[in-house]
């Protein structure tokens, strides 16, 4: 979709009073389940130092796509620094469009549709994001972290007091922009730090959302002790059920080359999904089944013997997303970096991959996260 890129977008850098962008990680540059995952942890990692727990709230919106708006999406959209002509372009692409029922041979009249987003549309993802924008936490100490209609709620133990508040606030919004919140498919998950000496109470499960002891986040699935087990188990065994198409498929002729593409495109994508953001919450023992597996696939030469050690692909994952980071002001992840460092400004010390301020490393979370990870990892 033409307007997009050169309009759209920019235009969510610098939003008007009334929205925000910053806790929005789809359809975005530089946004991604990575990005948004990273930042999820980190946040409820660094309310841990200060907290005995946090509660997180992974809500639903029932056929959010389907259910948009057009005049409240609109009204939004025109507050947005975008050209005239683009901004009634949007208003023609949501225009003119109708729907009829065929049923035994009989049909409906034609109804105007005045809600959708057109899943599949250029316009669309992005649509949603903007129509998302003014959906910001009652309370201060409360955070938001949104994936398209993926929703996250985070609220830490000294403002669990807030959270029906939160959530009243949050279906309020729903009804205004004509979506529903769905409580019934809501979960929550209450993250605790399991090394600490003393466990505090934990607050009453609520009545309509059911509490879990372990979560999928876009794909990565976490335990309310920030382990990832189950994600590696689920991987592994995903991983696993590939490596015996593949050998089906050598046994039907294909040849070595096509096989190693095939792994490289299939088995080391889900390896490596969203890996900078939980591979620093594994055990030793997780990044061993990790790199056992590897081995297995090049002695059955289901991949080749030149594939990197899967601590060395996370190191060049890592690598390259912190360097991006550190490079661009506008990167979605810039915003979780630590201030500029006053002495790398003012003095001429050794070069380093970075000029920020080393935040203190506070509990064993601290090096898990993928920012404070790689904050230190060229100072040794």
């Amino acid at each position: 979709m033409s307007g997009n890129r050169p309009y759209l977008y920019p235009a969510l850098n610098n939003p008007p009073a009334t929205l925000t962008f910053r806790d929005q990680y789809a359809f975005r540059p530089t946004g991604s389940t990575t990005a948004a995952v990273i930042t999820l942890l980190q946040t409820v990692s660094e309310l841990l130092s200060t907290n005995p727990f946090d509660s997180v709230y992974a809500l639903d919106f029932s056929k959010a796509f389907d259910t948009v708006r057009h005049a409240t999406l609109l009204e939004k959209m025109a507050t947005l620094d975008v050209p005239d002509n683009v901004y009634n372009w949007f208003v023609d692409f949501f225009a003119g469009h109708s729907h009829c029922t065929n049923f035994k041979g009989e049909q409906s009249d034609f109804q105007q549709i005045t809600a959708s987003i057109i899943q599949g549309s250029g316009l669309g993802p992005a649509s949603y994001v903007v129509n998302a924008a003014d959906l910001v936490p009652k309370y201060n100490s409360n955070t938001l972290i949104k994936y398209a209609d993926d929703t996250y709620l985070v609220v830490p133990a000294g403002s669990i007091s807030t959270r029906q508040d939160e959530l009243h606030n949050i279906e309020q919004w729903s009804l205004a922009n004509n979506l529903k919140l769905n409580r019934t498919k809501s979960l929550e998950i209450i993250f605790v730090d399991n090394r600490r000496k003393h466990s505090s109470q934990l607050p009453a499960e609520l009545t309509d959302i059911k509490r879990v002891d372990s979560i999928n986040i876009l794909g990565v699935t976490v335990t309310n002790t920030l382990t990832v087990n189950e994600h590696v188990d689920r991987v592994l065994s995903n991983c696993a059920q590939s490596v015996f198409a593949l050998k089906t498929l050598r046994a039907h002729g294909l040849n070595r080359e096509c096989l190693q593409n095939v792994f490289n495109a299939v088995i080391l994508a889900k390896l490596t999904y969203a890996v900078s953001a939980w591979i620093g919450f594994t055990r030793a023992a997780e990044r061993e089944r990790i790199e056992a597996f590897i081995r297995r696939c090049k002695r059955s030469e289901l991949c080749s013997t030149e594939t990197k050690t899967f601590a060395q692909i996370c190191e060049v994952y890592d690598n390259q997303l912190f360097s991006k980071i550190i490079r661009n002001p506008c990167h979605i992840l810039n915003q979780l970096l630590p201030s500029v460092s006053a002495a790398a400004e003012n003095y001429n010390l050794r070069p380093r991959e970075h000029n920020r301020l080393l935040p203190e490393r506070t509990t064993r979370l601290f090096d898990a996260n993928f920012i404070y990870r790689n904050l230190y990892c060229d100072i040794y």
